[in-house]
């Protein structure tokens, strides 16, 4: 004030309660790239720390906090969720969730529950959480179904009732199924309750699609935000992509399992041991395991973060399914999201026996979308062509995982196009024998003509028809009786002349 340069020291806290002291629709922008600003200069976890914390006191009060003010708190987190990194939403939400339970579990009486699971409903909204976690509170309050679950389920179904009417109508409907049963068999005096009736009433009002009969029920202000999240998240979309989905008791128990939903975070080992007596077993057992896990994926040097935790999820998942979820789950994206390829297949390639968990796992990722598709296509002539300094195992494996890929049309015969057939060395030969045979003979006869007829219809891949037709018929059976025995030679003749007519299908239908 009397002119002079005048310096303010400020703690971290006190700078971010700067900015939510001034948080708005107007200036959400330039305070949530200033706070993306300190994010990249300091700790995320110093960060993260702050910032819930921060929130917490801000929204989580005795009295109601107003609808507008917790949206645009919670709008802040998504935009810096989906800018920053995915732990962002991940701190925020763990802490939100453990509270929120907390409090249930206690005899408050203030509006602390409902503000945190008005967070959490706007977690929702705003795509930081899926909504696989609201069904597991919803059942949750269900299950308990007293006078304070019930307003709740009310207020939590106000908020996202739509929203998951519109992403898992079927869960819904049996969480409706739910409710009505144990409204059928609650108390007399809980029956007759008007709350009961109102709840009931919503229930139908969201299985009918029936907005009307839901009073106060606005979808405006989260459609208007949600125009705003797009501008200012930077990746394509609202960022749904990157939904946290997981499940309430995963959050819940998260210090001990480990938070597998934060990329770097899930094999964490040691640390979450804890020295007390009453599940030390447990504990132990859990920290072993990671911990030798974690030893061998140095030694196969996974030595990255992703490859890591990737690697961890190949060698702990009961099957291929658990495999897959667990792995969609990282939220992995563009270049980090290619070494979950990488990975599959140098596991696959290391095996000392080949071990078809990678060939389905990879089959369902292919199938998933065509970007992992190509992917497995490049890494795959990456290996061909390197061939010559593969071992025998490795060769064995690559062999049964392409013709695995190729039998279920995972990937289509043109993968073989980076082979020059003019230039084939011996084990190059050996190979293509090897993926060709194991194709003819484990292939139906229709499934294996549709596999070759796709090659014929392509004018860019004549070189590679003649070449396949000339392996087939030159290459293939040469010295076929000798190598197997009589049925499987003839059968194999059989499959050559079935191969090559599908070669040449189109081509005949153009020379008439």
């Amino acid at each position: 004030k009397s002119g002079k340069d005048v310096t303010f020291l400020f703690t971290k806290s006190e700078c971010w309660i700067l900015f939510l002291n001034r948080l708005s629709e107007l200036n959400l922008s330039s305070i949530s790239g200033q706070m993306e600003e300190l994010y990249m200069a300091n700790s995320r976890k110093d960060m993260n720390e702050t910032l819930t914390d921060i929130l917490m006191n801000a929204c989580v009060t005795a009295v109601a906090m107003p609808a507008r003010l917790m949206m645009e708190h919670v709008l802040l987190v998504s935009v810096l969720h989906h800018n920053v990194g995915i732990e962002v939403g991940a701190h925020f939400l763990e802490a939100v969730v453990k509270k929120f339970d907390e409090l249930c579990k206690s005899d408050a009486e203030g509006k602390e529950c409902e503000n945190l699971l008005a967070l959490i409903a706007h977690l929702y909204n705003f795509h930081v959480v899926h909504s696989l976690l609201i069904f597991d509170i919803l059942k949750k309050l269900v299950s308990a179904f007293t006078e304070k679950e019930i307003e709740l389920i009310l207020f939590l179904l106000k908020n996202v009732g739509f929203s998951l009417r519109k992403d898992d109508a079927l869960a819904l409907k049996e969480l409706i199924t739910e409710a009505q049963r144990k409204a059928n068999t609650a108390d007399k005096k809980l029956q007759d309750q008007t709350r009961v009736r109102f709840m009931l009433e919503t229930m139908l009002a969201l299985r009918n699609n029936d907005m009307r009969k839901i009073p106060g029920y606005d979808p405006e202000p989260v459609e208007k935000l949600r125009k705003l999240q797009r501008t200012l998240v930077r990746s394509s979309g609202s960022g749904k992509d990157t939904q946290l989905r997981v499940s309430l008791e995963s959050l819940l128990s998260a210090d001990q399992v480990g938070r597998w939903w934060i990329i770097g975070s899930s094999w964490s080992g040691a640390p979450m041991i804890d020295d007390t007596n009453s599940k030390t077993q447990q504990k132990l057992h859990i920290g072993k395991v990671s911990s030798k896990i974690m030893e061998l994926a140095r030694k196969q040097r996974m030595n990255t973060d992703i490859r890591r935790s990737i690697f961890c999820v190949l060698m702990t998942s009961e099957d291929f399914l658990d495999a897959f979820e667990k792995l969609l789950k990282l939220g992995l994206k563009d270049q980090q999201e290619r070494e979950i390829v990488h990975v599959i297949l140098y596991c696959c390639l290391q095996e000392k026996t080949y071990n078809p968990f990678y060939a389905f796992l990879a089959d369902k990722f292919c199938k998933c979308e065509r970007r992992f598709q190509v992917t497995f296509q490049f890494s795959i002539w990456d290996k061909i062509r390197d061939l010559e300094n593969l071992s025998a195992t490795a060769i064995s494996n690559l062999v049964s995982l392409l013709a695995h890929l190729l039998r279920t049309k995972s990937l289509p015969l043109s993968v073989l196009k980076v082979i020059e057939f003019s230039e084939l060395d011996k084990t190059k030969v050996r190979f293509l024998r090897q993926v060709l045979s194991m194709l003819l003979i484990k292939t139906d006869a229709e499934e294996l003509s549709d596999i070759f007829v796709r090659l014929s219809d392509n004018p860019k891949l004549g070189m590679l028809r003649e070449g396949l037709k000339l392996f087939l018929t030159h290459f293939l059976l040469k010295n076929v009786q000798a190598q197997k025995n009589a049925e499987e030679a003839s059968l194999l003749k059989e499959r050559v002349e079935l191969a090559t007519k599908a070669l040449q299908a189109k081509e005949s239908k153009l020379k008439l």
